[in-house]
């Protein structure tokens, strides 16, 4: 009797016989790691910014609840120690990130966020992300997935940051920024700009990793920060008068957002466009005050509101159109013109009083709210970037009458940005830096001056810098 072979394909679908798949069913991904892999992959291909792209998607996929907030931890917590969970990646599987297939690592980085950072059972962390694997390649390389997270399980976090940081003996700048999942030059970005302080730079780069306080700003001559703060039941803010701190929920939900008598802005962002305003100037205030970079208008809003109780005309400059739609949109009712125009060649006829120069920068002291972006910067940015500020500046100087007030921001803590640009504009041109920390008052803690840096650990602000700088006759 002649037996057909083991796998002969005519044995396989000979008559009477039911044809079958060797290969094993494997379980896709729940919605909440689904949306999480999702995100990271358009992260990683497509350089989208996952603060921007999970919340529609959840919205999309109907996901709400206990599943959101887990999607929304694994997302942003992923993106934001990605370096970290790199090194783990590499050591556990003997070869470095690049050698790994795109998709594979976005699916480790994932599996080893959940071993290191969340109180995910191993078994669930390990199970879902080599079914995963297996679903997306083969079981070759699911087995691949399933020895680097078994690996990397064994041990935890702090196992992992003793033998692959840098000694901090030796180098600890560059331990600071490995077990803070930092890359090591916006670190030392960070010490460099504490000076003196470095020693809280630990405190610096943990604070980039929580979850910022939301705040409002009610807008000035409609509703007080006390009003605002009864209608939304929020706590006053300790530094500008027009905070408002919310214990959470989402702000655009709000009444008196939704009507435009508050807007969402950080504190920090507030003292900047609040010191211009309290800046003195040499002879009358005639109230032709200008906003050179105003994109999206949040500082031109406030400008506004401040602005239309004394008379002020506030011209708003923007060059992308889509930013300047959004200023005309944020400054609605408000006294402001919206240009939009380079700041460097605004056509605009010299003679303003105040003008606010806040500045493309690097973004190094926002990390907090855009988890990809210590990843994304690189240092190579930093040269093009302080290029356009010192000719922003300079266009800002050249449009403000002697005796007027220029004030330039960042956020960005990054001394070539700061100091850097406003010493450039010192030798340049006829300015006379002015002691910045008295227009922040009562903000404490502000250095030796005469600029102003604000830091997310110290104030609870993004990690702004302002110059106020007088032109001269």
């Amino acid at each position: 009797m002649n037996h057909p072979r083991r796998g002969d394909r005519t044995d396989r679908n000979a008559p009477g016989r039911k044809s079958f798949d060797r290969r094993p069913r494997r379980k896709p991904l729940d919605p909440a790691r689904q949306a999480a892999f999702d995100v990271l992959r358009a992260v990683s291909e497509r350089d989208a910014y996952a603060n921007l792209a999970l919340p529609p998607l959840l919205r999309e996929r109907g996901i709400t609840g206990r599943d959101a907030a887990f999607a929304t931890e694994l997302t942003y917590g992923t993106c934001r120690v990605r370096g970290l969970l790199d090194a783990v990646i590499s050591a556990a599987a003997g070869r470095s990130p690049g050698a790994i297939d795109p998709v594979l690592l976005d699916l480790l980085r994932l599996g080893s966020y959940q071993l290191l950072r969340t109180r995910v059972e191993q078994h669930a962390a390990v199970a879902t992300t080599v079914e995963q694997a297996g679903i997306e390649f083969d079981s070759a390389r699911a087995g691949f997935v399933n020895g680097v997270l078994r690996t990397i399980s064994t041990r935890d976090e702090a196992s992992w940051v003793a033998e692959l940081a840098p000694d901090a003996t030796t180098d600890p700048v560059g331990h600071a920024a490995f077990t803070h999942a930092h890359p090591r030059w916006i670190a030392q970005a960070f010490a460099d700009a504490l000076g003196a302080d470095a020693g809280e730079l630990d405190a610096v780069l943990a604070s980039d990793d929580e979850r910022p306080q939301v705040h409002l700003a009610a807008r000035p001559g409609t509703l007080t920060a006390a009003d605002l703060a009864t209608a939304v039941d929020g706590t006053v803010g300790r530094y500008s008068p027009y905070a408002v701190y919310l214990p959470g929920g989402d702000p655009g939900l709000l009444a008196p957002v939704r009507d435009g008598q508050a807007l969402v802005q950080d504190e920090g962002s507030q003292l900047v466009a609040r010191a211009l305003t309290v800046a003195p100037v040499e002879g009358v205030d005639t109230g032709r005050w200008l906003d050179l970079c105003a994109g999206p208008g949040g500082k031109t809003a406030l400008l506004g509101g401040i602005g239309a109780g004394v008379g002020a005309q506030i011209t708003a400059v923007e060059q992308a159109a889509k930013r300047a739609a959004l200023v005309e949109e944020n400054t609605r009712g408000l006294p402001v013109q919206v240009l939009t125009a380079d700041g460097r060649d605004a056509g605009l006829q010299p003679g303003f009083d105040r003008v606010l120069v806040d500045a493309p920068c690097t973004g190094l002291g926002a990390l907090r709210r855009r988890p990809e972006a210590r990843w994304r910067r690189q240092p190579a940015d930093v040269p093009t970037l302080t290029k356009l500020q010192r000719e922003l500046l300079g266009a800002a100087i050249a449009l403000t009458r002697p005796g007027g007030v220029v004030l330039y921001a960042t956020c960005s803590p990054h001394l070539v940005e700061t100091v850097g640009v406003v010493a450039d504009a010192l030798r340049r041109h006829r300015v006379q830096a002015l002691d910045t920390r008295e227009f922040f008052a009562p903000t404490d803690r502000l250095g030796d001056g005469p600029y102003v840096q604000l830091w997310p650990h110290r104030h609870g602000t993004d990690a702004m810098f302002a110059a106020a700088l007088r032109v001269l006759g």
